[in-house]
């Protein structure tokens, strides 16, 4: 499914995928594929979205029922994916997947913080 609410908004404010991907701190081909529909788009990256489009959640957020979702270029597969090789995660619970999702992306923005707090001056003693 599509996320025309979202590509419509971003055009309408007169951003680009890539200012959009720098925001959730991917590239813009996996973002392209967040808002066609193809990659999930997790909590956290819809409230970045949201903020950084100054719009609520609501007025971008679609359903959705993604195949594959990817992070670091790692793919997990979830529950609707069957048989192959992706059969191997079918027994992977969506909630279990979610949290771990969310725990990335906690992680990641806690890099980038303590990143940003190396780089800016201060006394050192």
């Amino acid at each position: 499914m599509q996320k025309e609410k979202l590509r419509a908004i971003r055009k309408q404010k007169g951003y680009t995928q890539q200012q959009i991907a720098d925001i959730i701190a991917t590239d813009v081909s996996n973002y392209s594929r967040k808002e066609s529909g193809d990659v999930r788009i997790i909590k956290d990256e819809w409230n970045k979205i949201a903020r950084f489009l100054d719009v609520a959640v609501e007025d971008i957020y679609e359903d959705e029922e993604a195949k594959v979702v990817i992070n670091n270029d790692h793919p997990v597969f979830n529950d609707s994916s069957s048989g192959g090789i992706n059969s191997q995660f079918n027994n992977i619970p969506g909630s279990i997947i979610q949290n771990l999702q969310d725990y990335i992306s906690f992680l990641k923005e806690e890099n980038e913080r303590l990143k940003e707090e190396l780089k800016s001056p201060r006394s050192r003693k």
